[in-house]
C-alpha cells in the first residue's frame, strides 16, 4: 500500500522569502513518483487550480504538470480535519498548530507529522531519506 503524503506549501515547497528550497524541484519529482500525494495548504480547500496557480509563479511548467497530479483536500479550522486516518500517511508541515499535534497525539500518529525547516541545508534531502525509510 502506498503512502499519501499530505503537502504544504509555504515552508516546505517555498521558503520565508518565497523563494524555490534547494532541490525542491527534484523532491516535487520524487514525492508525486512514489506516494499518493494531496495538498494540505490554504492555498488549496476543495480547488486545486489555486495552489497550482499559486506555484506556477515560482516553479517551470514541467515541474507544474507534475504539481498538478495532487489532490485537493477540504478543511475548515484545522488541517487534520483533511487526513484520512484510515491510510497510511506523512504529513509534511511546516509549523503544524498544536491542537493539530494533539489530534495525531490522541489517534498515535505523530509519527506521520514531519517537520520541515528549510532553514537546515539540504532539508529536502533529509525529508526525502526519511520518507524512503
Amino acid at each position: 500500500m502506498t503512502h499519501r503524503v499530505n503537502l504544504d506549501i509555504d515552508g516546505v515547497l517555498l521558503d520565508k522569502k518565497q523563494k524555490l528550497p534547494q532541490g525542491a524541484v527534484r523532491f516535487v519529482e520524487f514525492i508525486v513518483q512514489h506516494f499518493d500525494c494531496y495538498w494540505l495548504t490554504t492555498h488549496c480547500r476543495s480547488n486545486i487550480n489555486n495552489a497550482v496557480s499559486y506555484l506556477s509563479k515560482f516553479y517551470d511548467i514541467e515541474t507544474i504538470e507534475l504539481l498538478k497530479t495532487i489532490k485537493p483536500t477540504n478543511w475548515e479550522t484545522l488541517k487534520t480535519e483533511a487526513i484520512d486516518f484510515d491510510q497510511k500517511f506523512y504529513w509534511l508541515e511546516d509549523y503544524p498548530f498544536e491542537s493539530e499535534i494533539r489530534v495525531l497525539e490522541k489517534r498515535n500518529l505523530v509519527s506521520s507529522l514531519i517537520k520541515v525547516d528549510l532553514n537546515h541545508p539540504n532539508e529536502l534531502e533529509r525529508i526525502e531519506k526519511l520518507l524512503l525509510f
